[in-house]
C-alpha cells in the first residue's frame, strides 16, 4: 500500500472511530488525529505538485545544470498564488 494510501485508510479508520466512541475525550482525539492525518496527506500532495511544476520549468528552460533550487522555488511561488486564488474565489461563492 503506498503511503496516500496508508494516510486515507488512517483517516477513515480514526474518523470511524471518533463516531463510534463514546467517550466524547476520546472522540475529540480521533478527530484531532484524522485533521492531523489529513495535513499531512495535503503536505504530500502538494510536494507532489511543487516537484512536478519544477521539473516541468527545468524542462523548458532547457535542463540547465545546478538551478534545481531556483526552479522549485518558483514552482513553490507559482502554486502557492493558484491556490490562494482558488481560496479567494472559493470564499466569494
Amino acid at each position: 500500500m503506498d503511503e496516500q494510501k496508508r494516510i486515507e485508510h488512517q483517516i477513515e479508520l480514526a474518523t470511524r472511530a471518533a463516531a463510534l466512541v463514546k467517550d466524547e475525550p476520546t472522540g475529540h482525539r480521533f478527530r484531532g488525529f484524522a485533521e492531523e492525518l489529513k495535513r499531512k496527506l495535503r503536505r504530500m500532495m502538494r510536494r507532489g505538485q511543487v516537484r512536478a511544476r519544477a521539473y516541468e520549468l527545468w524542462e523548458r528552460a532547457g535542463r540547465p545544470a545546478d538551478r534545481e533550487l531556483e526552479f522549485w522555488l518558483e514552482a513553490e511561488r507559482q502554486l502557492e498564488d493558484e491556490w490562494e486564488e482558488r481560496k479567494g474565489v472559493g470564499d466569494c461563492s
